[in-house]
This record gives C-alpha cells, sequence and structure tokens, in this order.
C-alpha cells in the first residue's frame, strides 16, 4: 500500500472552511490515503506566511493578496488554486464609545489594527487608502495578533479602524465591542490555497486529490439546504447573516487557477508600493 500523505494545514476558523472541516471530519481524506492536520490559525494570513516560511505547515488557506505579496518577496510557496473567487466583504470597524467617527473619510490620519504586517487586515487598509484618496504614505499601524487584539486596540484607544470579514465580527458588533461603519470589497478573489514549494514538487499527484475532494465538499456545503444551520450553529452566526453571506460566497469547484485576475492583484501591489517593479517581473512563474 502507499504511503499515506501527511501534511499540515492551516486557516482561519471562520465559515470560509467549512468544506475542509466536514472533509476531515467524515474521513474523506483518509479515504484517499491523505493524513492532514488541521490548525486554526486565527491571526490570519500574516500567521500562515509565517508558518510556511518557518515549515511549521505545509499547506496554507489564505488571502490572494498576502500570499502573492509574500511568494514574490521570497517566500519559497507556491499557489496551487483560487479557493474563494467570490471576493471579501471587509467590514470597517471603530470603537464603539468614540461618536467622533461617523463615517470612513474621518479615518483619515488614524491609526488601524491590523493582525500582522502582510496580513489581509494590513493590505486591505492600504486599497481601502487609495480608494479614498488618501496618502498611503502616512498610514499609521498597530500590530495587534488577531481579531481579539483588534478589538482590544479599539476599545483602548490604541487604534482607531480595524477592518476584518465583516460577518464574522457582526457578533462583536452587537455585543458593542465595536461598531460597523462601512465595508471595502477585495478587487479579486479572496482566498488561495498555497503550499511549500518542496511539498509541492514531492506530492503533486496527491495534492491534485486533495483539492478534488475539497472542490467536491464546497460544491455539496454551497449547494446544501442544511448548510446554513451547519454554519450558524459551527460559527456562532445569526441564520439570517449566514444566508446572506452564502449568497454571496462561490468557492471555486472547477480546480481552475484563475490567472487573469491575478493581473488585478499585481497591479494593485504596485500601484501601493507593496511590491517593487522588479519583484513584479514574470510574477505569474513565481507564483504557480
Amino acid at each position: 500500500m502507499k504511503n499515506r500523505m501527511k501534511l499540515k494545514i492551516g486557516g482561519v476558523p471562520e465559515h470560509f472552511n467549512l468544506p475542509w472541516r466536514l472533509a476531515m471530519q467524515e474521513g474523506d481524506f483518509e479515504n484517499e490515503n491523505i493524513a492532514l492536520h488541521w490548525e486554526d490559525m486565527s491571526g490570519g494570513t500574516g500567521q500562515m506566511i509565517k508558518g510556511l516560511q518557518n515549515k511549521t505547515i505545509d499547506v496554507a488557506v489564505l488571502l490572494t493578496e498576502g500570499i502573492s505579496r509574500a511568494i514574490l518577496q521570497g517566500l519559497d510557496a507556491k499557489i496551487l488554486k483560487v479557493y474563494v473567487k467570490s471576493p471579501l466583504h471587509w467590514g470597517i470597524h471603530v470603537p464603539f464609545d468614540d461618536k467622533s467617527i461617523q463615517r470612513t473619510e474621518e479615518l483619515e490620519g488614524k491609526t488601524f489594527a491590523i493582525s500582522r504586517e502582510g496580513s489581509g487586515s494590513h493590505l486591505m487598509s492600504y486599497v481601502l487608502a487609495d480608494q479614498k484618496g488618501w496618502d498611503i504614505d502616512k498610514l499609521r499601524f498597530n500590530s495587534v495578533g488577531d481579531v481579539y487584539g483588534g478589538l482590544w486596540a479599539l476599545q483602548n484607544n490604541e487604534a482607531q479602524a480595524f477592518l476584518w470579514e465583516k460577518y464574522t465580527t457582526h457578533p462583536y458588533v452587537e455585543q458593542e465591542k465595536c461598531r460597523y461603519i462601512d465595508e471595502v470589497v477585495t478587487p479579486w478573489p479572496c482566498f488561495v490555497i498555497a503550499v511549500r514549494t518542496e511539498i509541492a514538487e514531492q506530492y503533486e499527484a496527491e495534492l491534485q486529490t486533495m483539492l478534488d475532494v475539497v472542490n467536491k465538499k464546497a460544491r455539496f456545503v454551497k449547494e446544501n439546504e442544511n448548510t446554513p444551520e451547519i454554519l450558524s450553529w459551527r460559527y456562532g452566526l445569526k441564520l439570517d447573516d449566514v444566508t446572506k453571506w452564502l449568497s454571496e460566497t462561490e468557492w471555486n469547484y472547477e480546480g481552475a487557477k484563475f490567472d487573469a485576475d491575478f493581473d488585478n492583484v499585481i497591479d494593485y501591489l504596485l500601484k501601493l508600493k507593496l511590491i517593487t517593479t522588479e519583484e513584479a517581473k514574470d510574477y505569474m512563474k513565481k507564483l504557480f
């Protein structure tokens, strides 16, 4: 019998990753002789990039813009495929008690809480600033680790703004730990699956099988009438919120990489001075 492929995989403990969790729970990977150990990474994309870099994880489900920048700046990893092809809706959150901030425009010059340098909360602050016409060189950040650090920073005036996926943070908004004032939407497919290069070279066929399992489970999750109840129960979200989120979300069931969409990612990273022209050269070869 062929040796099992054993991999450590990192992802955020959020509703996007239900297909992975169900596939593991129901033995779909084991049936294909694949042993996956899932690690919840509440620190998000920045934490997963560190994990790939330090070889504490082999595979990661993370934000498109974050991993693209990391690879172009030297991370020894490859993108296997786009995982979620719809955009991510980032909620713009401010301190609950600071009534002086009512509109996004009033955040110019304020400090943004971010989970880590290179994370989605970091990079999307640049996207927001660009969309609002602010001077991106004047952006200020406070690295706080995760969503709980972000809430703490808002409550203790260590930051005046915090970007995070809006459905994940909705319970905290209802608990009056922050206020939601608007959203900023990623101008590209939001999540990809990435792998350390040496793993990609060693397990090409097995990784494709892994992706096939996830594709199949993602389609099941999208089409199953019980999914809203499952998501609501597992992630502590309101049924109405889950139903709306599910209607906005499209996983990439077919396995295509959506190469063309990466033109937009790279254009943005260049425009926002988050990568250099040299780093962007031959980016498709570097990313894939």
